[in-house]
């Protein structure tokens, strides 16, 4: 192992510079027209794996945008198997005015690699590509047998991943997955994910006049559609911060002593969560801590409103229509089908009668966990604390990744979720960053990873 340590460390140049290469590639699956920068992408993929050394590497073809698969099977049938998942997809760039440099073109300032991506997921996943390269230069071969899969439709909601995983159950085969698509809990804090919030996402329409309505003539006469939605919103949760749909809380798995110490360890102060939000005072359900708040609890969270007049100036009217879209993440055992449902049952019995409206589901994905005294979970422990020196903390995290639990109803696979990632690398917003020592350090941590969990 120590040969291939001091090779990631002696490309390191080598490493950022494909790293930039592939950052370049606008693979933005939310938008059509970049749908063959996508491919691109997964191509340049194939062909940086088949650079590293894997035995196979393909694009394979989904009813949507493909996925890459490559694998490494020579450790043996005695050796653990590990399934590597990552996404090579990215999020739009809007707004493009607040970047500080072109999202596509990475940079680097004050340490960080600044470029659409950069840690979502394109630093984080390409590490695991050279720390295989590195491991199968310097030694020969792989201490464990390997496979990959890199989807291209994550950030669309991943909407053809579970049939691929079914349908190709045989080929992905595993003992356990390993995924880098979390952060630390602060720099210098490695962290551990071991359970992700399942997530069911709905669409609120409210339909009442067939066109817009002058407010001033109709005004007092018409039920408005916006104030109807409001009021529905400000109905799914009740006064002590709970949510208010009947039969929501019926599946949720309390938090075990175990999850309550471990999310005692997890230094996370109020202070670091007003720097990262912005905000003063925490709000939630009474009894449990920020950590536990925010990943061991369901919530019901409102994504968006529109309707009506929003532009410059004024416009009196009453709109014809407005919407909302509501996430709900969900804790073990929750079902994201049954809580559609009682969505969905729910949000009748509190509209009134002078308004259409519709619930739509648009997407859900089942919560996951992973024991913290599992093999994997142990290896991937050693594994950070010999980069960082110091132990992780572990941690159930508030986001959700549905293919994970997937591939553990599928594959019958354990999850672990190392990510390198740093709290504030603006995910999704303007100004995305993911540290450049980290990217170093991912590469060392996944060669510890392999090596540990072989032993």
């Amino acid at each position: 192992m120590q040969k291939a340590l001091e090779m990631a460390r002696e490309k390191r140049s080598e490493h950022l510079n494909k790293l930039f290469e592939f950052l370049r590639i606008p693979s933005i699956s939310t938008e059509t027209e970049r749908h063959p920068d996508v491919r691109r992408a997964a191509e340049w993929l194939v062909d940086q794996m088949t650079a590293a050394g894997l035995q196979e590497a393909r694009v394979m073809e989904t009813e949507g945008l493909p996925i890459v698969y490559g694998e490494w099977l020579e450790a043996g049938p005695d050796a653990p198997t590990v399934l590597v998942y990552g996404h090579y997809d990215v999020q739009p760039v809007d707004p493009l005015n607040l970047w500080q440099s072109q999202p596509f073109e990475p940079e680097i300032r004050g340490g960080d690699i600044y470029a659409r991506g950069a840690v979502d997921d394109k630093g984080q996943m390409f590490a695991h590509i050279k720390a295989v390269e590195t491991i199968l230069a310097s030694e020969g071969r792989v201490p464990v047998n390997l496979k990959f899969l890199f989807e291209g439709e994550e950030e669309l909601g991943s909407p053809s991943i579970d049939a691929f995983v079914e349908e190709h159950a045989g080929l992905l085969a595993a003992d356990s997955v390993l995924v880098s698509d979390t952060a630390f809990l602060a720099e210098g804090k490695p962290m551990l994910v071991y359970g992700l919030r399942g997530l069911t996402y709905m669409e609120i329409l409210v339909d009442g006049p067939h066109h817009d309505l002058h407010s001033g003539a109709y005004g007092g006469t018409v039920y408005n559609p916006a104030q109807v939605l409001a009021e529905i919103i400000a109905k799914l949760h009740n006064d002590d911060a709970t949510v208010a749909i009947p039969g929501f809380y019926d599946r949720v798995r309390e938090l075990s002593e175990t999850d309550r110490e471990a999310a005692a360890q997890v230094d996370y102060p109020v202070t670091q969560w007003q720097q990262e939000t912005g905000m003063d005072k925490p709000w939630g359900e009474a009894g449990y801590s920020l950590i536990e708040r925010r990943g061991g609890r369901p919530t019901c969270e409102v994504n968006g409103i529109w309707g009506g007049y929003s532009g410059e100036g004024g416009k009196t009217i009453i709109p014809a229509h407005a919407g909302a879209k509501i996430s709900m993440r969900l804790v073990p055992d929750q079902d994201p089908d049954e809580i559609a449902q009682l969505f969905a049952d729910f949000i009748p019995t509190i509209a009134p009668e002078h308004v259409r409206v519709t619930v739509n589901k648009l997407s859900g994905g089942w919560p996951s966990i992973t024991p913290i005294d599992s093999p994997e979970m142990k290896a991937a422990a050693a594994a950070l604390q010999a980069v960082w020196g110091v132990p992780p903390v572990f941690s159930r995290e508030g986001g959700s990744i549905p293919v994970i639990s997937t591939f553990q109803k599928v594959l019958g696979a354990s999850a672990v979720l190392m990510g390198f990632g740093l709290p504030g690398s603006k995910m999704h917003a303007p100004n995305e960053h993911f540290k450049e020592d980290h990217y170093y350090k991912a590469i060392e941590a996944i060669i510890h990873y392999y090596h540990n969990l072989a032993g």
